[in-house]
Order: structure tokens, then sequence, then C-alpha cells
């Protein structure tokens, strides 16, 4: 440890992983701080008797991002396609190209044969999305390359796809409308809408929410589990210098005299973590008054739907599984939807168990499950002739919070364990109850413990308290990196709405090219 550095990163998820890279590859000394005993935050993998579960993320879209910016660093890597299926109730369509959506089409039709002409205008929105989310990622993104000197590539590659970028920004940005009553343009079987919409966020921007079809076709998996991705980047950290200090929750910096951490001492400070926590960290009397306003609206706000995970270990084989679906697969047992749930259990004064465990069992009935299964795509991540399931859904914070307040907490995370065990054995997986040999779950409360994520949210802000209160447009996202507080940038799933792992490593990357050029300009 130094007493003083030219950048601290604060939070080692794969934003400030990213920044801390891209600072010490220009020369700055380095310093990052991570709340967990590890640095990766939802990009984690873990091992349990031998099975080996990813944490957060199940797999990794390139996005013309990710492999980019691993070329840049010269980290090598191993990657196997992580191939998706879609199943409803007793259907299912495994998404391989473009070419799949017809099958997908057909799949809805099948199921919905009261609103095939419905689901033909869906589907052309779908793959006019589709294109426009190919010219967004028609080529490595030129923020992760180093060939502009290559004037052949940029009169041929870059110019051509930059006059395309531009002419399809604009109808991207158009397409914030929230997914459900964007599709309610097009049908009124709200069923349908379900559907298709109920595996996104609340108010899911339409964009974002629709682009996933596309990018179902990309998934990619790194061998070793998505853990491997982080551990990636630490490595490099480590090759180059940069100082990682882990266990260390940053709460109180201060601003006028540039030091954190009982006097740490930086130059420019790259937060990556929770944005709220950074501005409860200063003293309001060092805050100007535009940042005194900030921080008074993201007290009104709340982080996006986060997730109840079930894992499983099982003594069937990988050949069980992989008759049933590929390697990642988004299942929904039922066609009712969710909007035939109750929605009693999630009023804040509804305190009644009965009422609460009979919304959560009709809801594992009627929900989408992502369904990830490491071994079918690594060998090695699961004892010869068993599997390990990680089975997870949106779930809501504030309900586990209220149940936990009321003392029955783990008695509800046991009640939804068993509730979701019926639906996959009674579904999708028959009898699967009788070949368990480990099952343990996590809740939005997990979550927001071992991140300190607000709400335990997964992709940054909630798209249901009107305007988000960050930066949501792609053709000003290279402005999201700054804030109002002298010589402190930010990157993340919280300063760009909406978000993913792909903005986050934009975001980090960003910052430090903020940082680098500021600290260049001042001769520093």
């Amino acid at each position: 440890m130094k007493k003083s550095y030219d950048v601290v990163v604060v939070g080692g998820g794969i934003a400030g992983l990213t920044a801390a890279a891209y600072c010490a590859r220009a020369g700055l000394s380095v310093l990052l701080c991570e709340k967990q005993d590890r640095v990766g935050g939802l990009v984690n993998s873990f091992n349990r008797n031998g099975f080996v579960y990813d944490q957060g993320i199940r797999a990794i879209e390139n996005s013309g991002i990710v492999f980019p910016m691993l070329k840049q660093l010269g980290i090598e890597m191993t990657w196997v396609r992580s191939l998706v299926t879609l199943a409803i109730a007793d259907q299912k369509v495994v998404v391989t190209d473009t070419e799949s959506l017809v099958e997908y089409q057909k799949m809805l039709q099948q199921l919905f044969p009261e609103s095939v002409r419905d689901i033909e205008l869906i589907m052309a929105e779908i793959r006019q999305i589709t294109r426009y989310m190919d010219v967004l990622y028609g080529i490595d993104n030129p923020l992760f390359l180093d060939n502009y000197q290559d004037l052949g590539y940029v009169r041929k590659t870059l110019l051509p796809w930059l006059m395309r970028y531009l002419g399809t920004i604009g109808k991207i940005d158009r397409l914030n409308e929230p997914v459900v009553s964007y599709l309610g343009r097009f049908t009124k079987n709200r069923a349908l809408i379900d559907i298709i919409a109920q595996h996104f966020f609340a108010d899911t921007p339409t964009f974002f929410a629709l682009s996933y079809f596309g990018l179902y076709r990309e998934y990619q998996y790194p061998m070793g589990g998505t853990g491997r991705f982080a551990q990636s980047l630490e490595t490099f950290l480590h090759e180059n210098g940069v100082d990682i200090l882990l266990n260390s929750l940053v709460a109180d910096i201060d601003i006028e005299n540039h030091t954190l951490l009982d006097g740490i001492a930086y130059k420019k400070l790259i937060w990556a973590a929770d944005l709220k926590a950074l501005y409860r960290s200063i003293d309001e009397q060092q805050l100007s008054p535009a940042s005194l306003k900030l921080k008074k609206n993201l007290q009104t706000k709340h982080g996006g739907d986060s997730i109840f995970t079930y894992y499983l270990a099982v003594d069937l084989p990988p050949s069980y599984f992989e008759r049933l679906s590929t390697p990642h697969l988004f299942y929904t047992p039922s066609l009712a939807g969710q909007s035939t749930v109750d929605q009693t259990a999630l009023d804040e004064n509804c305190h009644d168990k009965d009422t609460i465990k009979a919304y959560l069992k009709a809801y594992c009935e009627a929900t989408t499950y992502e369904i990830s299964i490491p071994v079918l795509r690594d060998s090695s991540l699961a004892p010869e002739g068993k599997t390990a399931l990680i089975v997870s859904t949106l779930a809501s914070y504030q309900l586990f919070a209220k149940i936990e307040k009321d003392g029955w907490y783990d008695e509800a995370k046991l009640f939804i364990e068993e509730c979701m065990l019926a639906v996959l054995g009674a579904g999708i997986y028959p009898g699967l109850s009788s070949h368990v040999l480990d099952a343990f779950s996590s809740t939005p409360l997990t979550l927001s413990n071992l991140t300190a994520n607000s709400d335990g949210a997964i992709t940054g802000w909630a798209f249901t308290e009107g305007e988000v209160p960050v930066i949501h447009s792609l053709k000003h996202i290279t402005k999201s990196v700054k804030t109002a507080i002298p010589d402190v940038l930010q990157a993340g799933q919280w300063t760009f709405s909406p978000s993913g792992l792909p903005i986050s490593i934009m975001t980090g990357k960003l910052a430090s090219q903020e940082v680098i050029k500021a600290l260049k300009r001042s001769g520093q």
C-alpha cells in the first residue's frame, strides 16, 4: 500500500476492473478498493462440494465490446458458445441465428392461435429492433481499437459503420417506451404480452427488452465459469502493478483534501459502486448545490428488480439435461402470465403469511425461469455423472425485506425452493425432486448484502419511477461518466441506464479515458 495514488477506483465489479486496467495500462499508479473478499461483483463463480455455480451473470454477450476489450489488453481466455433455448409450456425453440425468430413466431402462434396476426406484427417489430442492434454491434466497438492509423480500415470499415450508426441511434433512443405498453399497441392479449415480456424488469424500455432476442444468438461462456472473466482481469491488474484492497468499504471521502480510507490520497477517483453510497460518503458541506440536488433526487430512487436464485446439485447425468435443452434456458411453465397473479402480497401493509405464501406459489407457477447448466458447457464443472442447475427468477427486494422484518425469512426461502422444485418437476424435469443431492438459494437481500447495491439491483436503476437519475441516451453515453464532484468520475451499472455487462465495461473504459486525459493535460 502506498500513501497516494494517481487513481483510486472504488468497486471491484467489472466496471471497476475495466477502469483500473486501462489506467494501469497508461502507466498510472492505481488502487482498487472492493467491499467483498474478492473482485468480480456480479460476475463470479464458486465451488460447493465439487459443483461450480455461477453466482451472478450466467453468460456473457460480446456486443462488440467484451472480446475487443480483452484483445486490447492482451488477455487470452477460452470461450464456448452458450446456445439459448426458449421454452414455453411443452414447446421449445433453440436460438442459433436470425432465422430462429421464424421458429419462435411459429411457437407463439401455436400457443396463441387466436392472436396469429398480432404475433406477426410483434415479430416484425422484434426483427426491426434486431436489425438496429446488428448496426449497433456491427463492428468491434471503436472505443476498444488501437488501429486508427490504419487508413484502409478507417475508410472501408469504420466510417461506413459510423454513418449507419448515426442513422440508427436516434431510432433506438425513440424506443424508450416500457415494453409492456409498447406490445399493447399490437395485441390486447395480455397473456401473450406477459409471455414475451415477463422475464424482463418492470417497465424495461422496449429496445433493451426486445433486442435480447438478437443478443441470445451470441451468448458466450468462459471455460471454468463466468468468474474466470473477472479472474483474468484481476490477474492483469496484479501483473500491471495495481494494488487491490479487499474487504474494504469506502464510506468516508474528503473531496477537498482528495483522501479516503484514513488518509490515502488520490489525484482522480473513479466510483464504480452504488451511486447513492458515493454521495453518502461525502460531507454535505463539501458538495456543490448541483451535487446536493442530485443526492436528494437519488434518495427518492430505487434499484431495479433483483432475483431469487435456486441452486441445485442432482444425481442425474449431463446427458439427461442435454436431451431437454441447451446449456442456457428460459423456461415459462404456464401460459397464464404473471398478470393473473394477485398482487395483494406486495402491498407494504400486507403482513399476512398465508396471503404472501399464496402469492409466492402462484408467482412460481406463472413466472419465467432462467436456467443455467454449467457442466453442459464445461465438463469439469461437476462431478462425473452429476449436474448442477442454477435457476433464477425476478424477485422483489421490498417483499423479502418485509418478510425478514416479520421474522420468517428462512421459512420463506424454503417455501419458494419447494414451489420451484414442484414446478420444475411437474414440467420440464419430471421427477426432479427425487434426484436432489444439495439445494440452497439466494434472495435480493443476499445480493444487497454481498454487493451493497441498492435493493439488490442487478442492472442499476428501476424503470418504474419516471425519469431515471442518470443519462439514458446512447448518443450521450460519453457524458455519463462525469460528475459535478471535483476529480471524481463514475462508472458501472448506476452510471447509465439501461445497463448490463457491456455498458459497465464501456463506462469503465470511458471513465479511465477521462482520467488519463485530465492527468496528461495537467502534467501529472
